[in-house]
């Protein structure tokens, strides 16, 4: 039998001696980056069990020769992330709708695609790590492969009904990371023996096998004073325009600003003014190393980034307001009802939660380590009991 290691345990992959390995296919899209993010990471942590684990673009499937970018110049994710890019997040709500509306007036074609897709490619078990389109997908699998499982991984901490992430008339299994997301599948009609809970998100592998280090020391080599509390700022993998108000309004905090692919945003925080140090990160693969560092997290609450922060033991500083993006909502009531840090209604008063954290920190960091998330492992082995059933 493939074994999957776990800090030390072992987990059971479900393969055989001599059994022929078979074929995963993970659909992802690049909007927002947590998607692609997760669905790499089982990847990772798949490799050498049963399973050839193919990562598939959805918009490969739907427009494989390219005629949106030719046409536009751009990929349809590129949109959504800028918007991200540039804070503009409210009226999410309406946008969704529209964007629901649209997936729904091109059912029928989408299904024709996706059909031809899956007869080619023959995969035996399908696993979605996006919303929206499961109806389409799941539709078309088992009109091409009908005994091939389809599954979804939801990748929020809740789902945004209705057809968000969960199609309740349909054979989908979902994997919930919440006792929440379970009981809105239970409550949306889902069959109880094809709703399965993992723990948490799924993080990458990294935040599982941090090498050790001295802390003081590397704190020490980047200017930050030992004495002082360090938070570490950060919004998704393109940052955000108010990280500049944060920077401002936080000049004399030591903070940790990570800006992802956005250079011009990087640019202007190291041109602004502080009177503590304030480290400007770019695009990283070592998140849990700069987490290390810090002792707090301020950011958008973000169900990738809220888990790693959680899971690398900082308390976090978060807002919620008409502008938090729809599925996100949910998530600063888990940060209130574990008591894992401060919900703001903006970052305006930024300065104050930070004083609520820093001056009850011990006990902040004592409820976020309560929290044990181990969901990167324990999804590999829901699937392989759903392959088995």
């Amino acid at each position: 039998m493939a074994r999957l290691c776990v800090d030390g345990g072992e987990v059971s992959l479900g393969m055989a001696p001599g059994q022929a390995i078979k074929r995963m296919d993970l659909i992802y899209f690049k909007a927002g980056g947590g998607h692609l993010a997760a669905a790499r990471a089982l990847e990772q942590v798949m490799q050498g069990g049963p399973w050839q684990v193919r990562l598939v673009n959805l918009f490969e499937i739907l427009d494989p020769n390219g005629v949106f970018f030719n046409t536009l110049g751009v990929q349809p994710e590129d949109f959504y992330n800028k918007l991200l890019a540039r804070g503009m997040t409210l009226g999410m709500s309406q946008e969704l709708k529209l964007l629901q509306k649209a997936i729904r007036l091109s059912h029928k074609a989408m299904v024709r695609k996706m059909h031809q897709h899956w007869l080619d490619k023959q995969p035996d078990m399908v696993v979605s790590v996006i919303p929206n389109f499961n109806r389409a997908l799941c539709e078309s699998l088992k009109m091409a492969r009908p005994q091939t499982p389809y599954v979804t991984v939801i990748t929020d901490m809740a789902d945004y009904p209705p057809n968000f992430w969960i199609e309740p008339d349909q054979p989908q299994h979902v994997v919930c990371g919440t006792a929440h997301a379970v009981q809105q599948a239970l409550l949306a009609g889902c069959a109880p023996e094809r709703v399965h809970q993992s723990s948490g998100m799924i993080l990458s592998p990294r935040f599982y096998d941090i090498a050790p280090i001295d802390r003081v020391a590397e704190r020490r080599q980047h200017g930050f004073d030992e004495h002082q509390a360090v938070g570490l700022v950060m919004f998704g993998g393109y940052g955000a325009g108010v990280m500049k108000r944060i920077a401002a309004a936080l000049s004399d905090t030591p903070l940790i600003l990570i800006c992802g692919k956005n250079a011009v945003l990087a640019e202007t925080l190291r041109a602004m003014p502080s009177r503590a140090v304030h480290v400007v990160v770019e695009f990283t693969n070592d998140m849990a190393y700069w987490m290390q560092l810090a002792d707090f997290f301020i950011g958008k609450p973000g169900p990738a980034s809220l888990s790693e922060a959680v899971h690398m033991g900082l308390p976090v500083i978060i807002t919620r307001s008409v502008w938090t993006m729809p599925q996100e909502r949910w998530n600063t009531e888990w940060v209130r009802k574990h008591g894992l840090g401060v919900v703001h209604r903006s970052f305006r008063s930024v300065r104050l939660a930070v004083q609520e954290i820093v001056s009850q920190l011990p006990a902040w960091q004592s409820n976020v380590r309560q929290i044990r998330n181990r969901a990167i492992f324990e999804v590999p082995q829901i699937l392989a009991n759903i392959d088995q059933s």
